[in-house]
């Protein structure tokens, strides 16, 4: 069953956020995830959420979603992430 990342983002450090952008890619495929959307046009439909950058990401199962997130891999551009930003991070099943 696949599992998505659903990631709200508000970039304190643009400079610093442009460099994470950089690294994630390529740790994203030992656990064969990929970008749904990535920080583009968001509009609010209903309710008062407005994010700021919106990512989602898929991953085949919850638990590879959650080892690219524990990943050596992953870590270094996760600690410049949590630098260059503020984040809400969900991971979510989805259906199978």
């Amino acid at each position: 069953m696949p599992a998505y990342i659903i990631v709200d983002v508000e970039i304190t450090d643009p400079n610093e956020y442009e460099e994470y952008k950089k690294h994630t890619p390529d740790s994203l495929v030992p656990y064969d995830g990929k970008f749904l959307t990535r920080g583009g046009a968001v509009e609010t439909l209903e309710g008062t959420w407005k994010p700021g950058r919106l990512v989602i990401l898929e991953f085949p199962s919850m638990e590879k979603a959650k080892a690219w997130w524990n990943s050596p891999g992953y870590a270094p551009a996760k600690l410049i992430r949590q630098r260059a930003s503020n984040t809400q991070m969900i991971v979510a099943d989805g259906i199978g």
